[in-house]
């Protein structure tokens, strides 16, 4: 699934470890997650958009017929 990930992060400075803290998961989510090789979870999407004050919809962008 394309997400704005990156782009979100890199506006705040972040590395990955840094978000991967916020979020209390590994930077190897964070990476995985960024290169559209991970979904989140539903719970972990809506930290995410929690986080970068978004709805999840601005973060995660859907593709009709297909996840990826």
């Amino acid at each position: 699934m394309k997400n704005l990930l990156p782009e979100l992060r890199a506006e705040r400075g972040w590395t990955q470890g840094e978000l991967a803290t916020r979020l209390g998961v590994s930077r190897q989510s964070v990476n995985a997650i960024e290169t559209e090789r991970y979904e989140p979870s539903l719970a972990l999407a809506f930290t995410i958009a929690e986080l970068f004050g978004q709805p999840i919809e601005a973060i995660f962008l859907f593709k009709p017929g297909g996840s990826r």
